[in-house]
């Protein structure tokens, strides 16, 4: 497809503050060198979005894209017509952290998509050509955003972890907001048949992590430590918080074995450590864990197309990109899964 072929102009939304999304006009962008216009399908909403929802953005948000390669720019090899995700972070490639497989501490950022550059709510996007990742045209361009937050974040958490558990026989996880729910669903398709405890106080939510295999606990009427023992378990290997609450990450530092790891996912509150007491005496290990690798999202793509029907109910509402202050309001209501703004 020609850029001449296409509209000039696009209808984008304006996050203008105080909860309230506008709409405007921008020029479709044009690719420059090494750079694809992507004609976006789909773009997952994400509680990382709530600042930008409330103080607003000269920036069009959305950092969990999917979409079309429209047109692409001078010295690109992907082909017009290949859909894919785009990798929020645009890596330079070659600083010491890229070299080593570390895309996600990249040094020599080029972008954020959806935080410095315009983002998955734009109907066209242009992005640096190695942030997108092509993905088989039977995967739906809608469930291809799990490739992204749900089982890029959820999958890199749970590596973390395994750097210094290679073992992780039973793990929990705070929090049953997407985050939480696809590290819950990664530990069942990294790890195995483990159990898998989620906390949170969200009923609907819970209920989405019982269908994914999590054990969930209610804490408005029961206690982690209740669950822990009715379930027959001494503890856990592994424990994520995706709350970003200090509470929470206490909790589960307590619920370690001996030894055991914390990995930190929500970004937050404070941990407060007695390191004598949490860290020396127990050998247990805090991790933090940043979004993922780009390198992670070929294994990912094969764990996706084979467990499709499994990840799906992750998705539990899909608006139209002029439906997204009502999509806004009902995921920060709770009571939902992933949300899905289509185009």
């Amino acid at each position: 497809m020609n850029q001449s072929n296409l509209d000039r102009m696009m209808t984008v939304p304006k996050f203008v503050g105080e909860g309230k999304i506008e709409y405007g006009e921008k020029e479709i962008p044009s690719p420059g060198p090494g750079q694809l216009l992507i004609a976006v399908k789909a773009n997952a909403l994400c509680g990382s979005d709530r600042w930008q929802f409330q103080h607003g953005t000269e920036i069009v948000p959305g950092h969990e894209a999917a979409g079309i390669v429209a047109q692409a720019g001078p010295g690109t090899k992907t082909p017009i017509g290949a859909q894919g995700v785009v990798f929020l972070m645009g890596y330079c490639g070659s600083c010491r952290n890229c070299v080593s497989d570390l895309s996600n501490l990249c040094l020599n950022k080029r972008a954020d998509y959806g935080f410095s550059h315009d983002g998955g709510y734009a109907p066209y996007i242009t992005v640096n050509e190695n942030v997108f990742f092509e993905t088989d045209p039977s995967l739906p361009l809608t469930e291809a955003t799990m490739l992204l937050d749900i089982m890029g974040t959820g999958g890199h958490a749970i590596k973390r972890g395994q750097k210094v558990i290679p073992v992780i026989q039973s793990s929990v996880v705070a929090g049953a907001g997407p985050i939480g729910l696809g590290v819950a669903a990664m530990m069942k398709l990294l790890l195995g048949d483990i159990p898998v405890l989620v906390t949170d106080y969200n009923e609907y939510r819970l209920n989405l992590a019982a269908k994914l295999g999590a054990i969930p606990v209610d804490l408005s009427r029961e206690s982690l430590t209740d669950v822990t023992r009715s379930s027959g378990l001494d503890g856990f290997d592994l424990a994520v918080d995706t709350s970003g609450k200090t509470e929470a990450r206490h909790i589960m530092l307590k619920s370690l074995r001996k030894p055991g790891a914390l990995v930190c996912v929500g970004h937050g509150e404070a941990l407060n450590l007695k390191v004598s007491e949490d860290l020396i005496a127990t050998e247990r290990t805090v991790l933090g864990s940043e979004y993922f690798r780009y390198e992670d999202l070929q294994a990912n793509h094969e764990l996706i197309k084979e467990h499709l029907d499994y990840l799906r109910p992750i998705i539990t509402h899909r608006y139209s990109l002029g439906e997204l202050q009502k999509a806004y309001e009902i995921f920060f209501k709770g009571n939902t899964g992933k949300v899905i703004i289509e185009q």
